[in-house]
């Protein structure tokens, strides 16, 4: 099989973490050829790059292909992506992320190729502005058009782009997003160790954030709720795994509430430190306002640890209240308090909760069960073709 992946930035995320899994699994495990296109690596979040080219991967970079809008260099972009696909010839192109997704697509649909887009996360969402929600609904509705199948990693993202009217729900498939699941059930190093090294005595009740320091992240929202979660229970700490532009600021909302000696920055981290330091975790928060899955929901559940998140999109298929965690309208702060409060003073809860979770996803997330069933679709393009 001759598949082409296209992704805007292979980043320190969750979409070029799927990406990068399945090409890696297509590449290795069933001996397809697999060529990766993508833009440089650029900005505070880190790099996969270099694990792709380490594990001896066809890796094309477009340098003019950027996330921001930019039609000069999106048309040197689109033109180069039509040539690498003439020079490669592919069985299938397989789009992530939207703007390699709309020219990918567009590119794939002038030749005659076979396309699958994954939809990661929302394109649009109710915190951009009207006319913003609109442009990206319009793009995505048109770049539908022009491909074969679409890839949505949770139940939620295909609701919410058929309501939408980007396209029939008969196009939509759900592959959940794939990871490596034995370091989360097995971290490479010792709970005490990574305990002791971030400065956590065994007494403290650690509540874990893993996400990018970024808008939308819901970071301010755990802070708030941290005052009141402190009041009741001063040896819980927190610790926000990752960077972004906010840290700054986020730091400074810490200080200003007096509770920095209560919070912990680990700064931008390598993917495969992940899975230890959530395994020093007792609890995993995620108060994202945006997201597709957020990984990290099944990443702390086959951890063994309970998640507490706002009920956005693909949240609620794995955060089952009584059952794996709980979950919370968006933005409550009260509300998130009180969850994090019921967890910290009960470790059999807390019990409980993750290893339900942990038997309940840890086959489903599996990502050689991911690329299986891409491959699947993939098969099923190339047959009617």
């Amino acid at each position: 099989m001759k598949v082409v992946h296209l992704i805007t930035r292979l980043i320190l995320g969750g979409a070029q973490e799927n990406t990068l899994l399945t090409v890696e699994d297509q590449h290795h495990l069933h001996g397809d050829q697999v060529t990766l296109i993508t833009g440089p690596a650029i900005g505070p979040e880190g790099s996969l790059i270099e694990r792709a080219n380490a594990r001896g991967l066809d890796v094309r970079i477009i340098p003019a292909l950027r996330r921001s809008i930019h039609p000069w260099r999106d048309w040197v972009s689109y033109r180069e992506i039509i040539r690498l696909l003439r020079e490669i010839r592919p069985q299938v192109v397989h789009t992530h992320s939207s703007k390699a997704g709309i020219l990918g697509r567009v590119a794939a649909s002038k030749l005659g190729i076979p396309c699958v887009h994954t939809i990661h996360g929302p394109a649009f969402h109710p915190f951009q502005s009207r006319v913003a929600y609109e442009l990206f609904r319009t793009a995505e509705k048109w770049a539908a058009r022009r491909c074969d199948r679409l890839v949505s990693v949770c139940d939620a993202m295909t609701d919410q782009y058929v309501a939408a009217g980007v396209a029939p729900r008969d196009k939509f498939v759900t592959v959940y997003s794939g990871m490596e699941v034995e370091p989360f059930l097995h971290p490479p190093r010792a709970r005490e160790i990574i305990r002791q090294e971030l400065g956590f005595e065994p007494k403290h009740i650690v509540v874990g954030k893993v996400a990018r320091l970024f808008h939308l992240k819901g970071h301010e929202y755990v802070i708030e709720a941290a005052k009141q979660v402190i009041a009741a229970q001063p040896e819980v700490r927190f610790l926000f795994v990752g960077d972004g532009l906010l840290r700054s600021a986020l730091q400074q909302q810490i200080e200003a509430a007096g509770l920095s000696s209560h919070f912990v920055f680990t700064g931008l981290v390598p993917n495969d430190r992940v899975p230890e330091l959530i395994g020093a975790m007792d609890i995993v928060v995620h108060a994202s306002l945006r997201e597709g899955l957020a990984r990290v929901l099944p990443q702390g559940l086959i951890s063994g640890k309970p998640v507490v998140s706002y009920d956005v999109d693909g949240a609620r298929e794995v955060v089952i209240p009584n059952e794996t965690g709980f979950l919370l309208p968006p933005k409550s702060v009260s509300e998130l308090a009180q969850a994090l409060i019921a967890l910290a003073v009960d470790p059999s809860l807390r019990e409980r909760l993750g290893q339900t979770g942990r038997a309940r996803f840890t086959d489903q997330f599996r990502h050689e069960v991911m690329t299986l069933r891409l491959r699947e679709i993939y098969q099923q393009l190339i047959d009617r073709r």
